[in-house]
Parts: structure tokens; sequence; C-alpha cells
């Protein structure tokens, strides 16, 4: 790895997201609490899931799919966080640091395409209803899933071997909470224009291929919903895509604006904040978010609790 004037890094410091001395402790909690939520909102809906057979449908195996993406990857990212609070130097071995990014790209790629796969299964919901056991047969749905977690393996060894291909200097300072694909283009001695190609190519298909996905299926959708006659059916129809819309928004808005906007809006330093919202944020709400709109999960919720309460 080393070469020239270049020395060999065997590890890393994370810088952690402030270093202010008075905010350590109180986001300690505040993070810690984030991370409880996620854990037990994800976790809760996998094992609702998987417990109530009425919600075997397409649609409630790709919101699995989502709990457990959300559920990996704040685990590979708010552990190693909460350390930073605690500690006065947050170290990660530099195999870690590219094992960290591996993980985080890996279920952060998986976690768009499967966004857009549950956009694709709304549009055949509503657009074709009399072909959706069909089209949304258990094959296809494989098929499905092997592309988003295909796309995700794929996009993260293309991020992994970029960065791989760097040298680091003597200073070791990542300045994040993370080993994430900016910081540490921006801590290299020797990233190029070639590095910096390869990473905004990579992310713009990561978004890009989703987004228009998603785009032409609500497309569809809406024009669907306009020859609903009743209202009734075009309120059923909203209410069946609204929890998927608000996660979309929450997702692709954050991680468009942390990595396709240009440098020179917000430095790095500031801009390691937006990584929150889909870092954190995101993978906290989505359980809020599919559950307290969701009749169907209400109700496996009420039949699961009276289960063990009269057991």
């Amino acid at each position: 790895m080393a070469a020239g004037n270049t020395s060999s890094v065997t590890e890393f410091i994370l810088a952690g997201l402030t270093d202010k001395l008075g905010l350590q402790l109180p986001l300690f909690f505040l993070f810690l609490g984030f991370y409880v939520v996620t854990f037990v909102g994800n976790l809760g809906l996998i094992i609702l899931i998987g417990l109530n057979s009425h919600l075997h449908t397409p649609m409630y195996l790709f919101l699995f799919n989502l709990s457990f993406i959300d559920f990996s990857y704040s685990s590979v990212i708010i552990p190693k966080m909460l350390v930073s609070f605690v500690s006065k130097k947050n170290i990660i071995s530099y195999t870690g640091c590219m094992t960290q990014l591996f993980f985080f790209c890996f279920f952060v790629v998986s976690e768009s395409f499967i966004l857009s796969a549950m956009a694709y299964d709304r549009y055949v919901a509503i657009c074709k209803p009399l072909m959706y056991s069909v089209i949304m047969s258990p094959r296809v749905c494989l098929f499905l899933l092997l592309g988003v977690y295909g796309m995700g393996i794929w996009e993260a060894i293309a991020h992994t071997a970029n960065i791989l291909s760097l040298a680091f200097c003597a200073d070791s300072l990542v300045n994040h909470y993370m080993c994430d694909i900016l910081p540490l283009l921006e801590l290299s001695c020797n990233s190029s224009y070639i590095n910096n190609l390869v990473m905004f190519t990579v992310v713009a298909i990561n978004i890009g291929i989703p987004i228009v996905t998603i785009f032409l299926s609500y497309g569809f959708i809406l024009s669907s919903i306009a020859h609903i006659s009743s209202t009734e059916g075009r309120s059923k129809a909203f209410s069946t895509c609204s929890s998927h819309i608000i996660a979309v928004l929450l997702f692709f808005g954050s991680g468009t604006f942390s990595y396709l906007k240009p440098p020179s809006i917000i430095p790095l330093d500031q801009g390691k904040v937006c990584t929150l919202f889909y870092t954190i944020v995101v993978p906290m709400l989505n359980p809020v978010i599919y559950s307290l709109r969701n009749k169907d999960v209400k109700l496996a919720m009420k039949k699961t609790l009276g289960r063990i309460t009269f057991s």
C-alpha cells in the first residue's frame, strides 16, 4: 500500500460527530436510544412478519428484507460510533475500516434497490390487481431479491476496491464517525480524478436506477388512480403507497444530498451530519412509518400480543 514518500497505515482514528466534550455524554445516550429503537423496531417487524401467515405476501416479504437491511447497517455503524463518545481516541484497524466500509456500502445500496422493488410491487398491486399473484410469483420475488443483494455486493466491491487502491500518509485521522467513502478519499495521499469519477459513477448508478424505477412505478400508479371513480377507492390506493413514499423521500433525499452535492456547498465537516439521516434516522423511522400507517401490521401486532398474553 505504501509507495514513495507515503507510509503504511495500519489503523485509523475516527474523529466522531463532534469534538465538544460537553456534548459527548448526552450524544452517547441519544444515539444509544436511537439504536435501541432501531433494534427493537426492525427486529420486531421481522418477527411479526415471520409469525403471521397473513403477512406472507410479496409486499411484506420486501418489508421483511427492508427491516433486515436497516437492522444490519445500523449495527455496522452505531456501536463503533458510540465508542467515540466515551473514549479519547476511537481507533479502528485498517482491515476493520475496510470491512465496515464494505458492509455499509452493501446494506445502503441494497436498501435503495429494495425500495425500488417495493415500488414495483405497489405498481403491480394497483395497476394490475387481477394479475398480481401471477406477476409477483415466488419465483419473481426471488429474482428481485437476488437482484437487490447482487447490486449491493457489486457496488460494495466497487467502492471498497476503489478505496483499497489508495495510499494513506502519516495522518490517519478520518474526519467522520465511520469509515465512509468521501472522508477516506480526502485523507488519501494519492486520490485522483479517476478515484472520484469511480465513486460518483457508482453512487449515480445506485441512486439513478432505483429513482427511475420508483418514478416510473408511481407515474403509472397516479395515472391508474386518476381513473378510479370512487373517492374511497382513490383514498385506499393512496394509503397503500403513502408509507413507502415517505421512506423513499427520507432515504434518497438525504443520500443524494450527502454524495452528489458540490463540495463547495457544504464542507465535509458539516456534510457528515447530513449522513445521520440515512444511516441512523431512516432505519429508526422505517418500522414506525410502516407499522403506524398499516392496518395489517397493527392487526398482526394485536394477534401476536394476544397469543403471548393468553399463552
